[in-house]
């Protein structure tokens, strides 16, 4: 089987045990919560994005490793995670916190996407070693990664219920 090959299939099978163990065990938790709590816990997930600067680290991933796809994707995660904390930080101001949560996700979402199209153009599936040590991000961390920004979409999409009429709908 090819080095390629099996990265597709790492790569798919990541996203299939995430999805299970997402729907079983994340979605349900975070459904129960008010917006602004689910939106702080996908934050912090994502606060450890500044993780990404390893693809960038010398001696971690192989010389090797195109710059084309290193560069942007480090840098990427690193953005995404700084607006994250900002989320996390500015919890208190709304206005900010629905900011840089709004930007964090974008930000992430389009890091992602864009790190997906950089690795297809350099060759990465088939040249899995260049990874080196990180190979666990994108087959492992990514998956999750990119399943909480469609989520957190789905939240900031969704209509605000008011819990007040909920509470007296409840009682009629």
């Amino acid at each position: 089987m090819t080095t390629e090959t099996l990265f597709r299939i790492h790569l798919a099978l990541g996203y299939v045990a995430w999805l299970l163990c997402f729907g079983t065990y994340a979605w349900p938790w975070l459904r129960s919560m008010d917006r602004l709590d689910a939106h702080r816990a996908i934050a912090t997930l994502h606060s450890f994005r500044f993780f990404g600067l390893v693809f960038i680290l010398p001696g971690v991933v192989s010389p090797d490793l195109p710059a084309g796809f290193a560069v942007f994707a480090a840098w990427g995660d690193f953005a995404t995670g700084v607006l994250a904390m900002l989320a996390l930080l500015t919890v208190r101001i709304r206005t900010l916190f629905w900011l840089f949560v709004v930007a964090f996700n974008l930000a992430g979402a389009i890091d992602l996407v864009v790190d997906y199209y950089n690795a297809i153009q350099v060759g990465l599936p088939a040249h899995a070693e260049w990874l080196g040590s990180t190979y666990a991000i994108p087959i492992i961390y990514v998956p999750l990664l990119m399943i909480t920004h469609v989520t957190a979409f789905y939240f900031l999409t969704r209509p605000r219920v008011d819990v007040g009429a909920v509470v007296l709908a409840g009682a009629g």
